[in-house]
């Protein structure tokens, strides 16, 4: 599968989310079956592009079934930021995908492999999923029992079930960039002088959470919809 073809997939949700979601979220009933049939939406996009650049690899299958019982399609992305909301680690997953295929256009980053960026996205943060709890104000909190590091455990996860290139493990695991902390901030640079998929999949994880699904910081509220294809 390439870029072009899964831009038309996220072309084809974004005008489907435009048409669910109509004028505006409704209220009560209404809102649960419009936010459910955005859900189905998601999930199917992810599988159509997760089947075009895994579908031959050896664990593409069981990795996508660990994803689907381990509640990566109704899983907030995060726990008051961005996409907060059921669906919305699904929802963010894609969000960088489109980034991510709109900065490899881009001369800074023509050279990147773009296949590579874009596995790297759709698995980057399935760490997530499972891991935030409903509280009883309707929001969530985050639970990490496991404490493995992100980036780290996302290849982990992963690894379990499919083997990962070494660009693609590079690619999620300094997702994070420098958040991860300043202690990284040496091996940080070395990896993105080396690797500039791990870097264009950052900017295009920021990209996602801080253009793409904005947050009114105000009070809290955020788009439940998917941003991406336009």
């Amino acid at each position: 599968m390439n870029s072009d073809q899964i831009a038309d997939i996220l072309g084809q949700l974004a005008h489907t989310t435009r048409e669910i979601w109509g004028d505006g979220p409704a209220d009560g009933e209404e809102l649960t079956r419009q936010k459910e049939a955005l859900g189905e939406r998601y999930e199917k996009a992810f599988y159509l592009i997760y089947g075009g650049m895994f579908g031959d690899r050896e664990g593409a299958t069981e990795l996508y079934q660990y994803l689907m019982d381990g509640g990566f399609f109704i899983s907030p992305a995060s726990a008051k930021h961005h996409l907060a909301v059921r669906f919305g680690l699904v929802a963010h997953t894609l969000n960088v995908v489109a980034a991510a295929i709109d900065l490899c256009t881009t001369e800074k980053f023509s050279g990147c492999d773009e296949d590579t960026v874009i596995r790297a996205a759709l698995l980057h943060d399935i760490c997530k999923m499972g891991k935030y709890k409903g509280t009883q104000n309707d929001g969530f909190q985050y639970q990490d029992n496991r404490m493995l590091g992100h980036g780290e455990e996302s290849v982990i996860m992963a690894q379990q079930y499919m083997k990962l290139t070494d660009k693609e493990i590079r690619c999620i695991r300094w997702h994070m960039g420098a958040y991860t902390g300043e202690r990284d901030w040496n091996t940080l640079r070395r990896v993105y002088d080396n690797c500039p998929e791990a870097l264009c999949l950052h900017m295009a994880d920021m990209i996602a959470t801080y253009i793409m699904e904005k947050v009114d910081r105000y009070d809290g509220k955020c788009d439940h919809r998917y941003s991406g294809g336009d």
